[in-house]
């Protein structure tokens, strides 16, 4: 456990940051706040009595006091394109491990591609996505492949109750169709695509009771980063429910309210990752309760693994290429309810 370690946490007070404060301290960790707007981590700061620490991505020397003393950074400030690069150059400096829980594609593409000579030369840890989207489908992927050291595909399918998106998804998401333009992103033999066609609307055959549901096809997330960076597979897709597709992109759906003390929605979901090789399948799942809420275990117990050393490699590293996957995803049975294929299999 933390043992009082400091950690900072830049863009507490996001709907994703407090759960990430709440269980850093339930760990023994003394979280941090930091970021731009002092009035919000004042009143987050007097809630668990914490320090704050005001800093901005356009001030470098900000960003090193706030990281002053702590032993990692967790990034919880979207959009992701404007803050992992300056986060992440304060950590290099700090000589401290830094994760984030980005969903956007981008920016997880630009932190692989910009960091990882850097980070691997200076024998630092920084891992990206370490969320509910990217960290754990990755994960999934990873414990479903189990000998392989290849695979012909992977296909990461989510089923949402419902979709109610934080301000942070939002603006995440306005940023990455701004980058985008008119184009969407897929990844096929073993490279990426800028498809100007609509996504398909195919059936899904989830695990019963669930059972088949249509889902938007190729609606790429952060996974579908993660897994090429350490797995050999040229062909990853995800896929998304239709209902939960509807939501996030309707303007006036509602942000997620609290239905439980622990400040979680009433949203679950399922997550199904199948890989193909050869004819053969396997496949692996996880189901819980509010994506944004079990974002925080998921970072937490990488935070808590990097630091006490249960790693693999270093450098910039996706969380099925670092971490032991099936170990990982057993210690978050609290969180999640999990159906894994036997290993070896």
């Amino acid at each position: 456990m933390g043992s009082g370690q400091l950690v900072a946490v830049f863009g507490a007070y996001g709907h994703t940051g407090r759960f990430v404060v709440a269980e850093l301290a339930a760990r023994g960790y003394v979280p941090v706040p930091s970021g731009r707007n002092a009035q919000a981590l004042q009143e987050l700061a007097g809630e668990h009595g914490l320090e704050p620490r005001v800093a901005t991505v356009e001030d470098a020397a900000s960003l090193d006091r706030a990281l002053a003393g702590t032993v990692a950074v967790i990034n919880c400030a979207g959009p992701f394109a404007t803050t992992t690069g300056p986060v992440i150059e304060a950590a290099l400096r700090a000589k401290i491990p830094y994760l984030d829980v980005a969903a956007e594609l981008e920016a997880n593409l630009d932190t692989f591609a910009h960091y990882r000579d850097r980070a691997r030369e200076a024998g630092a840890v920084i891992v990206p996505a370490m969320a509910f989207f990217g960290g754990l489908g990755d994960l999934l992927a990873t414990a479903a492949m189990g000998d392989w050291t290849a695979a012909d595909e992977a296909h990461i399918a989510y089923a949402l109750s419902s979709w109610r998106p934080t301000a942070g998804t939002r603006l995440s998401g306005a940023v990455s169709r701004e980058r985008r333009g008119d184009v969407r992103l897929r990844y096929s033999g073993g490279q990426w695509e800028r498809r100007t066609d609509a996504p398909p609307t195919l059936q899904w055959t989830f695990p019963e009771p669930m059972g088949v549901r249509d889902v938007i096809g190729e609606f790429t997330m952060a996974d579908v980063v993660t897994v090429p960076q350490h797995l050999s597979i040229p062909d990853v897709t995800t896929y998304m429910t239709t209902e939960a597709v509807r939501d996030v992109a309707a303007p006036h759906t509602p942000a997620p309210v609290a239905a439980d003390e622990d400040g979680r929605s009433d949203q679950t979901f399922l997550v199904d990752a199948v890989v193909r090789s050869g004819g053969v399948e396997r496949r692996a799942t996880a189901g819980g309760q509010d994506i944004y809420a079990v974002t925080a275990p998921l970072v937490v117990e990488a935070l808590e693994r990097v630091l006490t050393g249960r790693t693999k490699s270093a450098g910039v590293a996706s969380a099925g290429e670092i971490f032991d996957a099936p170990d990982f995803l057993h210690a978050l049975a609290p969180y999640i309810a999990l159906d894994l294929p036997p290993q070896n299999a």
